[in-house]
């Protein structure tokens, strides 16, 4: 299949595609026009690179995660044994990272409660003030 049928199938726009292609992640067969010709299994293939992007890996893992990969009943299933572990790792990099993400944020939550005035546009309208009165 060409080009455009390609992208109709997966939903993926033409220059993921070559970007796909440029990873090593997809190799469609070229004309002597130079054109891309998919095959059937190439539709799986961005489909499986679509779930590890989603999933948080970079294309660069892609490229050795793919061969060691097979579809079950729509679930990627790891079919290497040293697979398993280095997924295991990423997803300790991605917990690594979400837990610093979340003290980012609440060391910016900290900083926007200390503000005397109310967010959403609002500049110079005090938020509240509190007043003894004697």
């Amino acid at each position: 299949m060409r080009m455009k049928e390609m992208v109709r199938r997966t939903g993926v726009h033409e220059r993921l595609l070559r970007y796909y292609e440029q990873q090593g992640l997809l190799e469609p067969e070229r004309l002597p026009s130079g054109y891309r010709v998919y095959s059937e299994s190439d539709v799986e293939v961005v489909r499986r690179i679509r779930c590890l992007l989603a999933a948080g890996l970079p294309t660069s893992l892609i490229a050795q995660v793919l061969p060691c990969i097979r579809t079950d009943d729509g679930r990627l299933v790891p079919t290497c044994p040293d697979l398993v572990a280095r997924l295991r790792q990423e997803s300790e990099r991605i917990t690594r990272a979400i837990e610093e993400l979340q003290a980012s944020r609440t060391m910016l939550d900290t900083v926007i409660d200390a503000a005397p005035f109310q967010s959403g546009g609002e500049s110079g309208v005090p938020r509240s003030i509190t007043v003894e009165v004697n």
